[in-house]
């Protein structure tokens, strides 16, 4: 003879088991979610590292070509340099490029398939203010595949 309450319990290991692949199927979705945003900083890190190289490399190449005979040369020299320098919007400049081969092959560069996803010469700047202790203004912008708007990469520094 089968006793009531044993009867009552008929279904409840299916239940159970069927909560605990719920349970089961929430988490793994968890941790696909957790790898996809892993994934999204880690390409932005790797744009952020990309961008600060290209800003240094362009100022390694200001440092290093830059004529230091008198204060008039080492101004006129900078001037050289100088990229864009209106700004149109945030990441958005106008004004005459550069005509200094290391600025142009730096541009190619940064505007690459190889380089920064999004960029364009005319999100590229390079300020030189001989005012200023001879500062120069470097900014570099790209734009990846899934934001929004430009980031940008700013690096200052005095040449002298």
């Amino acid at each position: 003879m089968t006793s009531q309450p044993a009867r009552a319990q008929q279904g409840m290991i299916l239940i159970e088991a069927l909560i605990g692949i719920l349970i089961f199927s929430m988490g793994i979705l968890a941790l696909i979610a957790m790898q996809a945003s892993a994934i999204s900083a880690q390409a932005d890190a790797q744009y952020r590292i990309e961008a600060a190289n290209f800003a240094d490399r362009i100022l390694g190449e200001i440092w290093l070509n830059v004529d230091r005979s008198s204060t008039a040369n080492l101004q006129t020299s900078l001037g050289t340099f100088a990229h864009r320098t209106t700004t149109t919007g945030p990441c958005n400049f106008g004004g005459a490029a550069s005509s200094n081969t290391a600025v142009t092959g730096w541009v190619n560069d940064v505007t690459a398939s190889t380089g920064l996803p999004g960029s364009s010469a005319a999100m590229q700047q390079i300020l030189v203010n001989t005012g200023t202790f001879n500062q120069v203004i470097i900014t570099v912008c790209w734009r990846a595949p899934n934001d929004p708007v430009a980031r940008q990469h700013l690096v200052i520094s005095n040449v002298n």
